[in-house]
């Protein structure tokens, strides 16, 4: 597991980085670092379901690891032990459906399909054309890595300032 947690710390610091919120537009509310937490976590979780066993096994502990540090948050949040399920469980129906979306607009026909969903799900201030962008660029760079690439690459993203340079 210690893999996986080395993973998911390098997906939040991706998640975190400032351009997504300067440049970006993404709202630094908890609503928007879960928008880009999930992004990111889209982005990695995908490229997982293309390569061979055991990366279906990474993808689950990765999924797992990823739903325990929302829970944390949480609860380091005050949020109360009888509220925390009910919060996760709204929380799993946002990730899940984002994932769909996500993968539904990356491989539409329409190309402004990515933005129209980053627009949705972001909101209306985020500048979706170089989010999309960010969003291509790091599917890109995922698609040339092994699962041992993976687990290892530090960054495992492109900065967000350099995916959208044109």
């Amino acid at each position: 597991m210690a893999p996986v947690n080395a993973l998911l710390e390098r997906i939040v610091g991706a998640s975190r980085e400032p351009a997504l919120y300067r440049e970006g537009g993404v709202p630094d509310d908890f609503e928007g670092r879960f928008e880009a937490l999930t992004l990111h976590l889209f982005l990695v979780l995908r490229r997982l379901r293309e390569l061979p066993a055991p990366a279906a096994d990474v993808a689950q502990d990765l999924i797992d690891a990823a739903f325990a540090y929302l829970e944390l948050g949480f609860r380091q949040g005050g949020i109360s032990d009888v509220a925390v399920p009910k919060r996760m469980k709204k929380i799993g129906r946002s990730f899940y459906g984002r994932l769909g979306g996500y993968e539904e607009a990356l491989t539409a026909a329409a190309p402004d399909a990515l933005e129209v969903a980053l627009l949705r799900n972001v909101g209306a201030g985020v500048d979706a054309p170089a989010l999309a962008r960010h969003v291509r660029a790091a599917a890109v760079v995922l698609a040339t890595r092994t699962l041992d690439d993976i687990l290892a690459a530090d960054p495992l993203f492109p900065l967000f300032a350099d995916s959208i340079a044109t």
